[in-house]
């Protein structure tokens, strides 16, 4: 691992654990074993940083989500499988993602014109899952719904799910599965 991907892992690791305010550059040089200088060079300021390590994070969610839902048989299994593969994704240490969690770009004002930039990385994920929903709806795996609605449904379960089992004490130890099957069930049992 090079100098500046241990930065990229450390900062991606501070961010996660202290939010962006607490975050400084020093915790990550030290974190990092490097000289706080380097870390100028490579990224200039702390909100590079941030933004670098938020955009990494997001990339590779997205990559992750891209593969699963490839191999869904339908849009409902695709889905469920994006449903999956995200609260997965969320406790896997190796991911970073609490970076996502603390510190997105809809909840922390600190970034700056590099707001727009992780917004749009971010959309990436809801549309994925909203292009799911409407595959569902054209093969017939899920009713006739309003895709755009019924994706941001889906997506708010998953990020209140997330936010339950990564930042409070009552998350019962069967949450992520239950909301998988709370989201099949919900689906494909059209209410009105």
């Amino acid at each position: 691992m090079t100098k500046k991907d241990m930065v990229l892992k450390s900062a991606k690791e501070l961010f996660g654990e202290c939010g962006y305010n607490d975050t400084t550059f020093k915790k990550i040089a030290d974190r990092a074993g490097v000289a706080v200088g380097l870390l100028s060079h490579h990224y200039g300021s702390k909100e590079k940083l941030f933004r670098a390590a938020g955009l990494d994070v997001a990339e590779r969610l997205g990559n992750v989500l891209q593969d699963e839902v490839a191999q869904a048989q339908s849009g409902l299994d695709a889905v469920c499988r994006f449903c999956q593969r995200y609260l997965e994704f969320s406790v896997d240490a190796d991911e970073d993602f609490l970076v996502l969690v603390r510190c997105s770009p809809f909840s922390d004002l600190k970034t700056g014109t590099d707001r727009d930039a992780m917004v749009h990385k971010f959309a990436q994920i809801p549309a994925l899952l909203e292009s799911c929903v409407a595959r569902g709806v054209r093969d017939g795996s899920l009713p006739d719904v309003d895709v755009s609605e019924t994706a941001s449904v889906v997506f708010c379960n998953l990020v209140g799910a997330v936010r339950t089992k990564l930042l409070t004490p009552y998350s019962p130890p069967t949450l992520y599965d239950g909301i998988v099957t709370f989201i099949r069930r919900s689906l494909t049992n059209k209410c009105e």
